[in-house]
């Protein structure tokens, strides 16, 4: 568990347990329909959370894939969430998966504590670079170029039911 006190709050990173993925699934059914507002339909949002964020397949993915899931809380309230995955396709390369907000909670450091932790497991387990994907028109982009984070590619991924995922390849050296 990582803590941080900045400007008399408390801000706690755990690695969630299995019993806690139904935590990441409720805090994505939060965040997308804010995030991605602007960016995608409706439509795709509720298929993509769908498709993303289903109890079995987050499940799966900690289970088949060793995606590690971070929580993060703020005065004990979870206001947000990463996933990534070490050795990615067998490379020294950690693949962050997912990393969200809550709206209301974004401006208290919780992004930068939890790209930290990312960081630090990935540092610790050897691996050389930190990769991840990001829609082209994501106003995040902003935030990982500020941590260090460079375009590297771009890439447009079939998910199914007509609808892609446009987005920027972005990587820093760890």
């Amino acid at each position: 568990m990582l803590i941080c006190r900045k400007l008399q709050h408390m801000l706690t990173i755990t690695k969630a347990g299995k019993d806690q993925i139904r935590i990441v699934r409720e805090l994505a059914y939060k965040i997308w329909p804010d995030t991605f507002k602007d960016i995608l339909l409706p439509e795709q949002i509720t298929y993509m959370l769908q498709m993303m964020y289903d109890d079995a397949v987050l499940l799966k993915q900690v289970e088949e894939q060793g995606v590690v899931f971070l929580l993060a809380a703020v005065d004990g309230v979870f206001g947000g969430f990463a996933g990534y995955e070490l050795h990615y396709k067998g490379k020294p390369v950690s693949k962050l998966h997912k990393i969200y907000i809550l709206p209301e909670m974004q401006g208290k450091s919780i992004g930068r504590a939890l790209m930290d932790a990312v960081v630090l497991a990935s540092r610790d387990a050897g691996m050389e670079h930190l990769s991840l994907n990001v829609n082209r028109h994501n106003k995040a982009t902003g935030f990982y170029e500020r941590y260090g984070f460079t375009k590297v590619g771009e890439e447009d991924i079939d998910i199914g039911n007509g609808y892609f995922m446009n987005d920027s390849i972005m990587q820093m050296k760890l």
